[in-house]
């Protein structure tokens, strides 16, 4: 039963990823892990498709082995979040402002404390 949740999971978070590389604002290489998380468990060949792809692969490898981001990816984050912070602070009033910058406070901190790939 849950082997085919797993695929479904798998298939819906590479669809994502893959539209991610197009749209700048959906995070392509979360989503890949996600992916390759869910077909470990669901369909190890795509598993090891993505395993090996040139471009998801190795941030893939970097991630289960020591938990890596790249330096790159850590950068873009943070610039990303802070866009969209201070465009919450711009345009809208009230607390609901200040949530961008709640959610990416903690989210960054965790993610300059993972080492570099």
């Amino acid at each position: 039963m849950t082997r085919p949740l797993y695929l479904a999971l798998g298939v819906l978070s590479f669809a994502t990823g893959f539209v991610g590389i197009l749209l700048p604002l959906i995070p392509t290489v979360p989503l890949m892990l996600l992916a390759a998380f869910c077909f470990a468990r669901s369909n190890p060949a795509w598993e090891r498709r993505l395993l090996e792809d040139p471009r998801f692969g190795p941030h893939i490898r970097a991630w289960r082995t020591r938990g890596a981001i790249p330096r790159r990816g850590k950068w873009l984050a943070t610039g990303l979040m802070g866009i969209g912070t201070l465009t919450a602070l711009a345009f809208t009033d009230g607390p609901v402002q200040w949530l961008p910058a709640a959610i990416a406070v903690p989210v960054l901190a965790w993610c300059w404390t993972r080492p570099d790939a």
